[in-house]
């Protein structure tokens, strides 16, 4: 089944602004704060990539298990999802 214009549109659309943000995110002045920065990591991989792959890292690979818990805490958004969400946290971030 084809998808619909309107539904290719608004995947246009959506890939456009998601873009946008990740550029617009490296324009930041100030530094996000840790749950911040946790919630963009997990926001953008869940809409790049999909769901959390990879096994968890060790115990004492602090960073790289909270990365991966919270990309983990996103499992079954859907990539549109997750990408709206990117989306919205730039926009509250730059003040938007």
């Amino acid at each position: 089944m084809m998808p619909s214009t309107v539904e290719v549109w608004m995947s246009d659309e959506l890939a456009a602004r998601f873009t946008e943000a990740q550029e617009q995110v490296k324009t930041l002045t100030t530094r996000p704060s840790n749950e911040d920065l946790l919630q963009l990591y997990a926001l953008f991989k869940q809409g790049t990539v999909g769901d959390v792959q990879g096994k968890r890292p060790g115990m004492m690979d602090f960073k790289g298990r909270a990365k991966h818990d919270a990309w983990a805490g996103k499992k079954g958004m859907t990539q549109a999802e997750a990408q709206e969400g990117y989306v919205a946290l730039v926009a509250r971030l730059l003040g938007g």
